[in-house]
Parts: C-alpha cells; structure tokens; sequence
C-alpha cells in the first residue's frame, strides 16, 4: 500500500503492465470477446445465484429485490448463455483456459488462504 494514497500501488503497476502488454499483442477484437465472454458469464452466475439463495437461504437479509423472480432471472441466464453462444470457438478456448487456471490458482493457493473457509 502507498503511504500516501492508500493504493497499492505494486499490484497497479504489474496488472497495468500485463494489460499493456496484453493490448500490444492481441488484437482489439478478441480482447472485446474475451471480455465480453468473461463479463456475461458473471452475470450468468449472479442470474443463478439469485434463484438459488432464494431457494436455500428464503430467511437472509435483503438488501434489493428481484421482480417477477424467478422468472427475470432465468431469462437473464438465457439471454447471457446465448449472447456467449454467438462467440467464436478461439474466444471459448481462451475463456476455458483462463477458467481453468483461475480454478487450480484457487484451489492450490486461495483455498487454504480463505478466511472464509477458517471460519
């Protein structure tokens, strides 16, 4: 962390670099894609995510409400699965890689370092 501005300022520095390098070497297109792939998956887990910790969970605290749940929900899973579905194969060979080294880095070093899972 900088003393001065409370930032840390490392971490900027490494991930700034690695997406300049990262923009030098890929073309603008398949960044978009790749973004794009990663951002509507997301979404695609929260749509999930809400329909099942209202299932599991029906007495935790509310902080916003769904309408028409679980309907709005499982429209918006379909309508993120198939904007995917209309990106090419190399963007969901990218996203699978990066899927699958963002899971092993968390099970061999974020797991163990969870403080949730100390809990």
């Amino acid at each position: 962390m900088h003393p001065r501005s409370g930032t840390p300022r490392a971490n900027t520095v490494i991930v700034s670099l690695f997406c300049g390098v990262l923009a030098a070497a890929v073309p603008l297109g398949q960044l978009a894609d790749a973004t794009s792939i990663g951002t509507l998956f997301a979404f695609a887990l929260v749509n999930v995510a809400v329909v099942v910790l209202r299932r599991t969970q029906p007495g935790m605290r509310r902080t916003f409400r769904v309408p028409l749940s679980p309907l709005l929900p499982a429209l918006g899973f379909f309508f993120c699965v198939w904007l995917m579905a209309s990106l090419s194969t190399a963007t969901w060979t990218v996203f699978g890689v990066w899927l699958a080294a963002g899971l092993v880095f968390y099970f061999v070093y974020g797991f163990r370092r969870s403080r949730l899972a100390k809990k």
